[in-house]
């Protein structure tokens, strides 16, 4: 079998503005048993492999399977951390085993007067067979940050 060998660019930004102060936003992304509590919570996939080093240089790995089949693994490197300030993390993302992409995701804390605002810009590659999966990432991180928000009340 002849993969397609091809590449899309993506890019995306989500803003969500949480009625608690920037400190409990950003220990539920700093702290492993908080951050455990809300990434990728849910009843449609099994957890897998957890791994957790929050500092520059630090790796995170998330891995789960769906039920409906596949498996998804998560590997982010953080290149820069300013506590409750900004988190950047270059990522890459596999499903059942294939490399479909690799991101550059910046997650901004902002004080204002109703609490924090929020903000994930996420600039992505996609390879080959996922090269049009652009869409379904920000509809995926858009769950996450929903599952924070949820989290966060």
């Amino acid at each position: 079998m002849t993969i397609e060998r091809r590449l899309a660019h993506a890019g995306f930004t989500l803003t969500r503005d949480y009625p608690v102060p920037v400190p409990r936003v950003w220990d539920a992304f700093a702290d492993e048993q908080q951050k455990q509590a809300w990434w990728g919570a849910g009843d449609a996939i099994e957890p897998g492999e957890w791994a957790f080093d929050f500092r520059v240089g630090g790796r995170d790995v998330a891995e789960g399977t769906f039920h409906d089949g596949p498996v998804s693994r998560y590997e982010a490197t953080y290149t820069d951390i300013v506590e409750h300030v900004r988190i950047v993390t270059t990522y890459d993302m596999w499903l059942d085993g294939i490399h479909m992409s690799t991101s550059v995701a910046s997650l901004e804390f902002e004080r204002i007067d109703e609490g924090t605002r929020f903000t994930h810009v996420e600039h992505g590659v996609f390879f080959d067979r996922f090269w049009a999966d652009g869409p379904n990432r920000e509809q995926g991180t858009g769950g996450l940050i929903e599952a924070l928000g949820e989290y966060l009340a």
